[in-house]
């Protein structure tokens, strides 16, 4: 045991005599696990946020959604006068209401009028007539005040609730509850403000078509006694108009597993009334969460496969030094067997030596890494701000990322597990030195 002792003190005091050659021995170890950690984290992050985005449209939903087709949008910019009719119908909410008896939520969405108004200030129109029970469906949250109720869907109320950056648009600095806005030329008090909705920007932004932040909700029934079905859009001096009866239905199952079943029925279902799907958009977001999660999969190996060259190129580096350092102490290893030293323990001084060299290297790479991916999240929108590169990039590009353990300790055992493996042969190398060659080495 004080042998052993003995020569792995031998080992770390040789790369101590050495300090310099030892940090460039073991830079690319350092690297290569920096660059898998960092790598890791920028694709995980990145990863969970889109997974909250889709998430944030409910896991067990279906959303049917009206969607103008190719052909009509056509002819409306052709023709600005003319009114498209395409969409969702009532009666396809009947049918859909009759073949899911069991559905936990099947909860409508009329767009309703052409803008939303308060004083002089104006946005495009993003309200929506629909129920109480899409606060849950959707996953909605109200921040301040109240969302609908059974009694405004059956007193027909003029109220609505607004989205969190609507609110800030329209009262930065007033209180928004009690005031009224106007969706078109009818007036709304206004009952409560969502919180904020992390889809704006995001994949599930996308998904939706819109941000959610602007929504502003009235209940259903106002929403079919005081506009109907037809909207307006007023673009340059000419207007066209739409007929929709139903902008959206959330169609919420109890299970995940049942939802895929569901979606497929769906699809079914609605061809009937429309061939080739092409008024209609069915999304299923856990479909696109497990894509997202495959896709994720494939680009973290590809990542990690590309970090891992640094690794490799690492571990030829130790290999390299170690080759030379086997010719340099050639007299030091004669005189170690002459001594009484067996193959063995020449062997084990060298692979103390690289091993010390990549452990060093796995644990400063860590370091390196794990502070870079923190960094990267709060310095890169920072850096971007710089009136430097503002000019040439989006200062609004924001990077989220976040560390795994599963990277930190794969990569260090890579990285060891290279050291150690490129340093058997400059090892084995030495060990098989003839004794009396070695002392006659000048």
């Amino acid at each position: 045991m004080t042998f052993l002792l003995e020569i792995i003190r031998l080992g770390l005091n040789n790369l101590r005599l050495h300090k310099l050659r030892s940090l460039l021995t073991s830079l690319g170890i350092i690297l290569g696990v920096a660059a898998v950690i960092i790598m890791v984290s920028i694709g995980e992050g990145t990863k969970q946020k889109a997974l909250r985005d889709i998430q944030a449209l409910g896991a067990t939903n279906v959303i049917i959604r009206s969607v103008l087709p190719p052909e009509s949008a056509s002819a409306a910019q052709q023709d600005r006068g003319m009114t498209v009719a395409y969409g969702v119908t009532r009666g396809d909410l009947r049918r859909i209401t009759h073949f899911f008896p069991d559905a936990r939520f099947i909860v409508p969405l009329k767009a309703v009028g052409d803008e939303i108004s308060y004083r002089e200030k104006r946005v495009t129109s993003q309200a929506f007539g629909s129920t109480p029970e899409l606060i849950r469906v959707a996953s909605l949250r109200v921040a301040r005040g109240r969302y609908l109720t059974d009694e405004d869907m059956e007193q027909r109320s003029s109220i609505a609730v607004i989205g969190h950056l609507l609110a800030q648009q329209f009262f930065p600095v007033e209180d928004p509850l009690g005031r009224d806005i106007r969706i078109g030329t009818k007036v709304y008090r206004i009952v409560g403000v969502f919180a904020p909705v992390g889809l704006a920007g995001g994949r599930g932004s996308a998904l939706v078509g819109r941000d959610l932040n602007l929504d502003v909700h009235i209940p259903l029934t106002t929403a079919e006694m005081e506009f109907g079905d037809r909207i307006f859009r007023r673009q340059a001096g000419s207007f066209s108009g739409e007929d929709i009866e139903i902008s959206e239905i959330y169609l919420t199952t109890e299970t995940t597993e049942e939802v895929l079943i569901a979606a497929d029925r769906t699809r079914r279902l609605m061809q009937v009334e429309h061939p080739q799907l092409a008024d209609v958009q069915i999304v299923v977001p856990w479909e696109l969460l497990e894509e997202q999660k495959r896709t994720q999969l494939i680009w973290n190996i590809v990542l990690i496969s590309i970090a891992a060259i640094s690794l490799l190129i690492g571990g030829i580096g130790i290999m390299n030094i170690m080759l030379a350092s086997v010719t340099e102490r050639t007299r030091e290893i004669g005189i170690r067997r002459a001594l009484g030293a067996t193959r063995r323990h020449i062997v084990l001084q060298f692979l103390v030596e690289t091993g010390t060299l990549s452990c060093l290297g796995g644990v400063v790479g860590i370091v390196l890494g794990v502070g870079v991916a923190v960094g990267l999240e709060e310095g890169l929108p920072r850096l971007l701000r710089l009136q430097v590169l503002a000019r040439y990039v989006n200062a609004a590009v924001e990077l989220e990322t976040q560390v795994t353990a599963w990277s930190i300790a794969a990569s260090f055992i890579v990285a060891v597990s290279v050291g150690l493996l490129f340093g058997i042969y400059p090892a084995v190398l030495a060990s098989r030195k003839d004794p009396i060659v070695a002392l006659r080495y000048d």
